[in-house]
């Protein structure tokens, strides 16, 4: 990363150029500064070094199609590598996961998937971000009000500045929030809300809201590739 805080990150080129003046915003050498302290300390912070930009390397800026948002990342141990939503193959799914499966299966017929990698979504475009990059060891929301939240506002208003429609998929209120405060949809994006796929809410409004077909269908209008969700 061509920055002024060394290479702690390293985020891939595209985003770099569009994100420029985030990295080299006070903020983020605060936020810098404040993770390399973490890391020194007893308590584990996920995810590992090398996969808090995970999500950035998978998904190259100009090849975002869908944008999923997550909180936070997971706070287990190997759950979190750094794609929102995701674990690593060999895993348990968590039950959010488990629901975005269900309603897969639901409305386009896909078996669920012996794992929770998402890494093939991400391939394809679908950007997997948490607004929060890294966490605690069993506490969650313990890296917010550090930096992050600006740094990924800052990614979420480039995504909505971006010329190729994109489909926004925002799922509870946080995620609602942290887009529509920006003009999302007033874009010539596809913005489409449910309640979070978690257990205590995924019944409200999450199960059956059709939300993979109806980005399929946006992605084709747009003369896009849909994406194969079969994992």
């Amino acid at each position: 990363m061509t920055s002024n805080h060394d290479s702690f990150f390293d985020l891939e080129p595209s985003w770099e150029g569009v994100l420029k003046e985030a990295l080299q915003a006070p903020y983020f050498a605060q936020l810098c500064a404040f993770l390399k302290q973490e890391r020194q300390g007893s308590t584990p912070i996920y995810p590992a070094q090398e996969c808090v930009f995970e999500a950035f390397k998978k998904t190259p800026f100009d090849q975002v199609k869908v944008v999923i948002l997550g909180q936070d990342p997971y706070h287990g141990p190997g759950q979190a590598h750094g794609l929102s939503f995701s674990v690593p193959r060999g895993v348990n799914p968590p039950p959010s996961l488990r629901n975005i499966f269900k309603e897969l299966n639901s409305d386009l017929k896909i078996a669920t998937p012996s794992h929770g990698c998402l890494d093939v979504w991400a391939e394809q475009g679908v950007f997997l971000l948490n607004a929060l990059l890294t966490v605690r060891q069993n506490v969650p929301l313990s890296h917010q009000k550090k930096g992050w939240e600006h740094f990924t506002d800052a990614v979420v208003k480039k995504l909505i500045q971006s010329k190729q429609p994109i489909v926004f998929l925002l799922w509870g209120q946080y995620a609602q929030n942290k887009c529509l405060q920006f003009g999302a949809d007033g874009a010539h994006h596809l913005i489409l809300t449910a309640t979070h796929p978690s257990p205590f809410s995924a019944y409200r409004g999450f199960l059956g809201c059709q939300h993979f077909s109806q980005t399929n269908a946006f992605l084709e209008k747009n003369r896009s590739k849909p994406i194969d969700w079969c994992l």
